[in-house]
């Protein structure tokens, strides 16, 4: 397909850290981020990672694999309508989240307060640094040695002191517009909200799947209510009960597509106004991949909802508990006793030289990426292992 004056050219790449030969006519620069993306160890992890119920609550319910693949899927579709880079679009989604600790955003809080001493912990800046180092497949370097373009949609969120840190180290690198202003390319830009359309309609069918939401409190939200109530118009079957679960689907469905055709209407009219003809002129505008304000309008009451009726839902709320409770004490007893890591991790800890605060942190942040790459099931096992508590 023809890529848009202002889509990422993988022939024109801002290069990787450590320079290699093109793999054409195989494969283009961003193929080859999105095969060594789905190669990596890190990828397979994210099928035992929590998106919002435990991996043991349910075999049905999104984990942060399935998340990865439905945002590949959708911003791949607004990508083609765009004329925009759609394999590069697929390395982002299925990179975004590797970063992220078990136990979902509950996992993550626990591992920012333990590290607060030492700078935090953010997950997106967890999966650069996946990707830039801790991913350990070739001879030559460690991580991926993926694209600047790819790095740079992963980087989506980054603290001004994380991205003083990342520069001080890497120049040339995607921590430098948190600190001069400025936006991502229109394919980081998309996969960014195709995350939250995704997110959204994922949790709406996960929560109705697990009864802690109903579908007469989903549809007291517009964005819902409006096509579960077509899909009734145009299948009046779909109201019998035991055909409860087609009318969610293809409410959920409608929903989607929606959301789909109005980012790309919206996307193509600020496209039209701003005249982009390089993807370094898109670097300097506005954020331009976006909704109608209509639209935003009601995916922020879809968010409002989910945070009141789901997230802090008496049940999620206490996993969620544990969960934080778990993450805390797997930091504190590993600093006790590193050993308990495995070799590498293990051996990693003991090469930070010295006893001062830089070693200090050298040595929580070797804690942290343990933790981080942790599957929830791992994890529970290795607090069991470590402090005999059967927890979840």
């Amino acid at each position: 397909m023809r890529l848009a004056p202002y889509a990422c050219d993988p022939a024109q790449t801002r290069g990787r850290r450590f320079a290699q030969a093109p793999a054409l006519p195989a494969r283009t620069e961003f193929q080859r981020d999105r095969d060594r993306i789905v190669h990596s160890t890190s990828f397979r992890r994210l099928v035992y990672k929590t998106q919002v119920f435990l991996n043991h609550e349910g075999d049905l319910f999104r984990t942060r694999l399935t998340h990865s693949l439905e945002v590949a899927q959708l911003g791949r579709s607004i990508a083609r309508s765009l004329a925009l880079n759609e394999d590069l679009v697929e390395a982002i989604a299925l990179a975004h989240d590797l970063g992220h600790t078990p136990f979902g955003h509950a996992g993550q809080d626990a591992l920012n307060d333990c590290m607060v001493p030492w700078g935090g912990f953010e997950h997106n800046l967890q999966s650069l640094r996946v990707v830039d180092a801790l991913e350990q497949r070739y001879p030559q370097y460690d991580g991926l040695n993926l694209c600047f373009e790819t790095r740079e949609g992963i980087l989506k969120h980054c603290a001004r002191h994380s991205a003083e840190i990342l520069l001080a180290t890497d120049p040339a690198g995607p921590g430098r517009r948190f600190l001069e202003g400025g936006q991502p390319s229109l394919e980081a830009q998309l996969c960014n909200l195709v995350d939250e359309i995704a997110y959204n309609a994922h949790d709406i069918d996960d929560g109705l799947r697990s009864g802690l939401i109903s579908l007469e409190q989903v549809q007291e939200v517009p964005l819902f209510q409006m096509y579960a109530q077509q899909a009734l118009e145009e299948f009046p079957q779909l109201r019998w009960p035991n055909t409860a679960r087609r009318w969610v689907h293809e409410s959920i469905r409608r929903m989607l597509s929606a959301q789909v055709y109005d980012v790309m209407d919206a996307t193509a009219q600020a496209l039209k106004s701003a005249q982009p003809s390089h993807v370094d002129e898109v670097r300097r505008l506005p954020a331009l991949v976006q909704f109608s304000t209509g639209m935003r309008a009601r995916s922020q009451e879809m968010k409002a909802f989910l945070m009141r009726r789901l997230y802090r839902h008496p049940q999620i709320v206490q996993s969620n508990d544990l969960a934080r409770q778990v993450v805390r004490e797997l930091f504190v007893a590993y600093g006790q006793a590193p050993q308990a890591m495995t070799p590498q991790f293990a051996e990693r800890w003991h090469q930070v030289p010295g006893d001062d605060a830089a070693a200090e942190a050298g040595r929580a942040r070797v804690l942290a990426d343990y933790i981080a790459g942790m599957t929830d099931r791992f994890a529970l096992q290795e607090h069991q292992r470590l402090t005999g508590q059967r927890l979840l």
